[in-house]
């Protein structure tokens, strides 16, 4: 699995340098919808009762203010709304699907 080894924000983007060289890059809008946390998909509890996971899909005017890396390739992104919960492990997958 490739490493982000840059994270830079440019206006209300974030670009991704990943360390096969390859570049990425995601507007803050979208990064805050596709949270994986489980406020935004939700979360099985042990006897399969669904909870969470339905709230706001879209973010309007929702930006990255910061960022941490994760082990070896996840981030966790500071949103302006308060945000910050959910490992992004699947960003390369991710921009993959914008391409």
């Amino acid at each position: 699995m490739e490493s982000p080894t840059n994270i830079q924000l440019i206006g209300n983007e974030v670009a991704i340098a990943w360390s096969d060289g390859a570049e990425s890059f995601f507007h803050s809008e979208m990064l805050r919808a596709a949270s994986p946390s489980a406020e935004n998909v939700g979360e099985r509890a042990v006897l399969g009762n669904q909870y969470g996971g339905d709230g706001p899909t879209e973010f309007p005017g929702v930006l990255v203010e910061g960022w941490e890396i994760v082990g070896n390739y996840a981030v966790r992104f500071d949103f302006s709304d308060g945000h910050r919960t959910g490992l992004y492990s699947y960003l390369r997958d991710l921009a993959r699907k914008g391409e």
